[in-house]
């Protein structure tokens, strides 16, 4: 598991709250929302706070890329790293 799969797991358990959750539950390209973790649409906006806070990347909310950046911590891994490079 690379730094940022982690780091992302620790925020994600760290902002939701998600005190029965430890990081090596987090499946890197299991899905975060409905199946996978459970996720629901709030959940979804702490995690866009968070990766604002902690990784300056703002995400529209009716931009059809959000689902998919949302999908799995991959793929908030690429985001924030596609992030990093720019």
């Amino acid at each position: 598991m690379s730094k940022l799969h982690q780091e992302l797991k620790e925020m994600i358990i760290e902002v939701l709250d998600l005190e029965d959750v430890d990081v090596e539950e987090i499946i890197d390209d299991e899905p975060l929302f409905v199946e996978g973790l459970g996720l629901d649409s709030i959940d979804a906006l702490e995690i866009g706070l968070a990766l604002q806070k902690r990784y300056g990347i703002k995400l529209k909310s009716d931009s059809e890329d959000t689902p998919k950046h949302f999908s799995s911590i991959n793929a908030l891994v690429a985001l924030v790293e596609s992030h990093s490079t720019n």
